[in-house]
């Protein structure tokens, strides 16, 4: 054996291993602290995609006041919302009379032009090219004292062979004829731009506006800003165009309406009238929404004639 305490070279030999071993310890070393501080922080694992929701089905609009069932039950089919004129007439002709209807009627487009005057009375305006009555004879008629103008007598009565036709009108059997073709008014007021909305629900909120309207008593003073007479009364000339013209027909007249309409707003629907004023919903003019599950109860869908785009 070799004295490696006398022996230089294992001496040496052995303080190259030693210092070959403090090298190799003293590179670890450095390689951890330089990875624990100095390192990047390696990105963290991107988060799995959350699930898309599904797409739930829009919720079609309760109906508020339903036709009766057996409505829809027709012992003939009705005819195309466009070639209905006929059958409409035909049948307020057993109401009203023959002679009623052919001067108080516009012959044509008659379920449209109605569809469309229902659903602008709550509103400010009504579309005078489309009301399905013919226009009252005669110009407004006023009283003028002084600078004050007023509405005269003169003016209420100018209504008066209208209102003996619907003095002698049945709410109950107009409501039969109306159940009957309800059909095709839910055709045309969807047609309007309200898919999926119930015509008869409008309707009702029509009555109730008309009903809210305020009694007028003693003489109502009018203004002429330009063509047409406006009311003086702030209050007045900002009420729904179906209030307006119940005010303008006078007193007396707007009460019989008034009663008939609350006859007939009995016979379509269960519940009692409301005497406030419905709120407005948004004009027809609007875009269409897109079309929605029909809330006709079964048996009461006409097929359209021309369905809405």
């Amino acid at each position: 054996m070799w004295n490696k305490a006398t022996d230089p070279e294992e001496s040496f030999r052995d303080k190259a291993i030693w210092w070959s071993a403090g090298i190799v310890i003293a590179a670890a070393i450095a390689l951890g602290v330089y990875y624990r501080y100095y390192s990047p922080t390696p990105p963290a694992p991107a988060p799995h995609p959350a699930a898309a929701p599904q797409a739930t089905a829009p919720a079609v609009p309760a109906i508020q006041h339903p036709i009766p069932p057996e409505a829809g039950q027709q012992q003939t089919p009705l005819p195309p919302l466009d070639q209905s004129d006929s059958v409409v007439l035909d049948s307020m002709a057993g109401l009203l009379g023959k002679p009623g209807v052919a001067k108080f009627l516009v012959p044509h487009q008659v379920i449209r032009d109605f569809v469309v005057t229902v659903d602008n009375l709550p509103r400010k305006k009504v579309a005078a090219e489309l009301r399905p009555l013919q226009p009252t004879p005669g110009d407004t008629a006023v009283d003028t004292q002084g600078s004050a103008t007023t509405l005269s007598q003169q003016n209420y009565a100018r209504y008066a062979p209208l209102m003996q036709v619907v003095s002698s009108a049945d709410p109950k059997a107009l409501a039969a004829v109306y159940f009957r073709l309800y059909p095709l008014f839910q055709q045309a007021y969807e047609n309007l731009g309200y898919p999926g909305k119930y015509f008869n629900d409008r309707l009702v909120q029509a009555i109730d506006s008309m009903l809210a309207t305020p009694d007028v008593q003693g003489p109502v003073t009018l203004v002429r800003p330009k063509v047409f007479y406006q009311f003086a009364d702030s209050s007045l000339e900002s009420l729904p165009a179906g209030q307006k013209l119940l005010i303008r027909m006078g007193p007396q007249n707007a009460s019989v309406i008034k009663a008939k309409l609350q006859q007939f707003r009995a016979a379509i629907t269960a519940q009692p009238p409301q005497m406030s004023q419905p709120s407005q919903p948004a004009p027809a003019s609007q875009s269409n929404p897109g079309t929605q599950a029909s809330p006709l109860p079964p048996g009461t869908q006409a097929a359209p004639s021309n369905p809405p785009p």
